[in-house]
């Protein structure tokens, strides 16, 4: 008897080192990295390029280790300034943080070792901003361009070494360093495609750090924290709209430009759900009531538009050929 009392004791507290440490690094704020990997890869099987799985594999595990290590980083330095508890000691909760940091250093290095120089100088931008996000004397997230490097780093830089790391040399763009000379040469259309691709998931994923912002905006100043909301007040609300409508926009662009297949169109129609929880985000902002619609509409928009876009590869004309 006591030693299956022991034995459920200590299943207990294995199970509750799991929640506390999913807890600690957020696990479920990572739809902000995964979402706009898929989106990614369903873009490159309706584009016709052959993904590499084990660059792939490689990119994603890297990318979603660190994306954990920027939100230990943020929680470990938030909770320090504002004298909250973390889920484990400090002297723990530092080890997970360098533990999580070091693996995605390596899956780093190793996807530099299998593509080529240019993804390191992406990959150093990537930890360097990550890290200056939260921490050090003016953190990225307590001014007024949160919204801006979230978005670009989560929105656009996520696709862009995906992209880059599977379509042939050339595809995107090209490079060459020849007597202290650099010369780069750009596929227009290629470019014009993937910055036009990053606009769903940039605006999608701005707009949750908006919407957390406006939020907060008194707790934010309380601590001197001055966020974009806080300097653009209630034309933030407005801001907060205009960026699901440019997302929509940006969708039907592509697809007169060819980029994306008629199917994606059907995107449209999730107008109508998001509409609703920009109306009650505009009626009430309060974190633990309305900034979830923030989450939902990311949700709605990036799964959808995810399958039509991989669903449009089956139609005749498009997808690998």
């Amino acid at each position: 008897m006591e030693t299956v009392t022991k034995n459920r004791h200590q299943e207990w507290t294995g199970l509750d080192v799991v929640k506390r440490t999913l807890n600690y690094v957020e696990i479920k704020t990572k739809i902000t990295s995964v979402f706009p990997f898929l989106m990614g890869v369903a873009y490159l099987h309706l584009s016709g390029y052959e993904i590499d799985p084990l660059k792939t594999a490689v990119f994603f595990l890297g990318m979603f280790c660190f994306d954990l290590t920027a939100t230990t980083i943020n929680n470990y330095n938030d909770t320090k300034k504002n004298h909250q508890t973390l889920q484990f000691g400090r002297h723990m909760a530092m080890a997970i943080l360098f533990l999580l940091f070091a693996i995605s250093v390596s899956l780093g290095l190793v996807l530099v070792y299998l593509t080529d120089p240019l993804v390191l100088l992406l990959g150093v931008l990537c930890f360097f901003f990550g890290v200056i996000y939260s921490y050090g004397p003016v953190p990225i997230s307590h001014g007024p361009y949160g919204e801006l490097v979230s978005g670009f780093f989560y929105g656009v830089v996520i696709p862009a070494i995906l992209i880059y790391i599977n379509v042939p040399e050339g595809g995107l763009f090209s490079y060459a360093l020849e007597g202290g000379m650099l010369s780069v040469i750009l596929d227009i259309r290629s470019v014009a495609g993937l910055l036009l691709l990053s606009v769903v998931p940039f605006c999608l994923t701005a707009n949750i750090m908006l919407a957390n912002n406006i939020c907060d905006v008194k707790r934010d100043v309380a601590v001197n924290r001055y966020t974009l909301a806080y300097y653009l007040g209630k034309r933030a609300l407005w801001l907060f709209a205009a960026l699901y409508y440019t997302a929509y926009l940006s969708v039907i662009v592509m697809v007169a430009a060819g980029f994306l297949s008629p199917l994606s169109l059907i995107l449209l129609i999730s107008l109508i759900p998001v509409q609703k929880n920009i109306n009650l985000f505009f009626k009430k902002q309060v974190k633990e009531e309305t900034f979830i619609v923030s989450i939902k509409n990311f949700l709605i928009v990036i799964i959808l538009h995810t399958l039509l876009i991989f669903g449009g590869s089956f139609l005749p004309g498009w997808g690998p050929r």
